[in-house]
């Protein structure tokens, strides 16, 4: 279980995020959404401790995030950030490996469990077949595959993904996120796509202005209501494959009823 509370951050006297709470239950899978710069990525370095708050604690499992240190940290939280590691030499199989880097010895290096477990998390994000690559030589969509599969690596028991859809076709986006979704552990991720978020998230946590507008359950967030106005477009509801579906468009501009000719008499306008 994540539990953050009353967080709160400034950057140079500008408010980012402001009273914010986030729950997310054991084995669940929360969505973060919200327009650009309504502090998601804020919110998720805040989890994983990369940012500290100006006022607000974090839980994990009831523990304080800042008092996790080394396997203690790994054992229970993986993090994917929008942040491509430098680029190395090391190959796609290495860079998996480096996920089992908290339990590999100091004396015998990796064991064949760590290769195996490595091996495994690269078949279940669909690139077995780059084991041999550079990871340098990738694509962007084939590096977020192969950064999910270190993630899975680690074995963590809390998962935390900044925008992990970026860069992969659709058939990737669902079958990533359906993988995510049958691992069994808590999530938390950000999503800028609202219907892959209405399909694989549990409970959604919406920010606008560095604000909570909405948190809940799907149904309950994903409405016109409370949409509208945060993205300043149309909305409308409908299901599709057993699902939420959203459909978006430009909110119709609202036409004066009067306005003047040049000479300043009052024009009516026509119904």
């Amino acid at each position: 279980m994540i539990d953050a509370t009353d967080v709160r951050v400034d950057y140079g006297g500008t408010v980012v995020l402001s009273d914010v709470e986030l729950v997310a239950e054991t084995g669940s899978t929360v969505g973060l959404i919200g327009p650009n710069g309504s502090g998601k990525s804020t919110l998720l370095r805040v989890i994983y401790r990369a940012l500290r708050p100006r006022v607000g604690t974090v839980l994990i499992d009831g523990t304080a995030t800042d008092t996790l240190r080394g396997r203690d940290r790994a054992e229970r939280l993986a993090v994917v950030t929008q942040e491509a590691p430098a680029e190395t030499p090391i190959t796609v199989a290495d860079m998996v490996l480096l996920g089992r880097s908290p339990w590999a010895s100091v004396v015998r290096g990796y064991s064949a469990a760590d290769h195996a477990t490595a091996a495994a998390a690269l078949h279940r994000v669909g690139a077995r077949d780059l084991a041999d690559r550079p990871f340098k030589s990738l694509s962007g969509g084939e590096r977020q595959r192969v950064l999910i599969a270190r993630a899975l690596a680690q074995q963590a028991d809390h998962l935390l993904l900044d925008e992990p859809t970026n860069h992969l076709d659709i058939r990737y986006q669902h079958e990533l996120l359906s993988l995510l979704g049958g691992l069994a552990i808590t999530t938390v991720i950000v999503l800028h796509d609202l219907n892959l978020a209405a399909r694989y998230c549990d409970r959604l946590v919406l920010l606008d202005r560095g604000r909570v507008a909405a948190t809940g359950f799907v149904g309950d967030v994903l409405t016109p209501e409370i949409l509208e106005p945060v993205y300043g477009v149309s909305v409308e509801r409908s299901t599709a494959f057993d699902s939420l579906q959203l459909l978006f468009g430009p909110r119709p501009r609202e036409r004066p009823d009067r306005a003047e000719s040049a000479d300043g008499a009052e024009l009516v306008m026509p119904q």
